[in-house]
């Protein structure tokens, strides 16, 4: 198996042949519903490749291959949350001003960015025109789904006047140091700067407004909770779940033997998920909040790798700056 795998991997990049008839589908979309130029959709689609290494990629995300304790000693190191200490030093004025006016707390902006691209710098080298061919047209699983971001990249390189041959990104298709997909793009990204372009490759106020925007148009809720580690009595009758959506409250968790601190009422929405530490199961409880992060990314070991991140930034810039001598 580990042979055929390598030799997977290794095998060459191919051309995608645009006149197969769902390709041939595609373009005749971009066509009639966008009125894009034909040669021009059919050319950038002539010279995409389907690349085997994208594909291999996809069959083996992080977050399902990886235990939570080794998921998070991947972004919760001190190199990283040094690499945050100096990004939002360097950013701090404008965080402030963007939690003052959406709600989104700056420690929740400075850990996607930190998850995300360690702070910009891991963005991808994926030709997002190729990833998103490959997973359009060659992952049956998702191709529905990648498709849509194929032709939404098509559209917003059309609105903001971006080269959409040379756009680099993950293996899904996703840009820049958040990382947003082609149609999060279209769909979130704001003009943090006023300059009447949404920049969202190397524009850091235009990164940092559309993240907080992202974040406030999914109803992040200021000054709540994210979640919270329980500890579960000899006698409980908690259920972790395996889904996102919050299946309880703050209330029938406590009831049902989960004992966890919050200062949330007893009607809160609220989850609970098993996670593998390094000493075993550790059960942890997320609120609204946490939620909302997951709209980021469907993980909740993502939500909170991004939330403990985010928050170390923050403690560890406090502490730094408290050390100081006085001028």
């Amino acid at each position: 198996m580990l042979a055929l795998l390598l030799c997977l991997s290794l095998q060459p990049a191919v051309a995608l042949d645009v006149t197969r008839d769902d390709v041939s589908a595609f373009i005749d979309r971009m066509v009639s519903e966008h009125q894009l130029d034909r040669d021009y959709v059919t050319a950038v689609l002539a010279r995409a490749e389907v690349q085997q290494s994208i594909l291999d990629a996809m069959s083996r995300p992080a977050e399902r291959v990886m235990p939570w304790h080794e998921y998070r000693q991947i972004f919760i190191t001190p190199e990283r949350i040094n690499a945050g200490v100096a990004f939002y030093a360097e950013h701090r004025d404008r965080l402030a001003q963007l939690e003052q006016d959406t709600g989104v707390s700056q420690a929740m902006i400075l850990g996607i960015i930190g998850v995300e691209s360690y702070y910009g710098r891991i963005t991808g080298r994926n030709n997002v025109v190729d990833a998103l061919v490959t997973l359009g047209f060659e992952y049956p699983k998702r191709a529905k789904f990648f498709s849509s971001e194929l032709e939404n990249v098509f559209l917003l390189a059309d609105e903001e006047q971006l080269d959409i041959e040379t756009l680099q990104g993950s293996y899904a298709g996703a840009m820049g140091p958040p990382q947003f997909i082609p149609s999060s793009y279209r769909a979130y990204a704001v003009d943090g700067d006023g300059d009447g372009q949404r920049d969202l490759l190397n524009n850091w106020d235009d990164i940092l407004a559309s993240v907080a925007n992202y974040f406030a148009v999914h109803k992040w809720r200021a000054g709540e909770p994210v979640a919270a580690m329980a500890t579960l009595s000899d006698n409980h009758r908690v259920r972790p779940q395996d889904t996102l959506k919050l299946q309880s409250t703050v209330g029938q968790l406590s009831k049902a033997g989960a004992l966890f601190a919050t200062e949330l009422g007893t009607d809160a929405k609220a989850g609970i998920w098993r996670l593998d530490g390094v000493d075993g199961d550790q059960h942890w409880v997320g609120f609204h909040n946490l939620y909302v992060i997951t709209r980021y990314n469907r993980s909740v070991m993502y939500a909170l790798a991004a939330w403990e991140l985010g928050n170390s930034v923050v403690a560890e810039a406090g502490a730094a700056a408290s050390s100081e001598p006085a001028g």
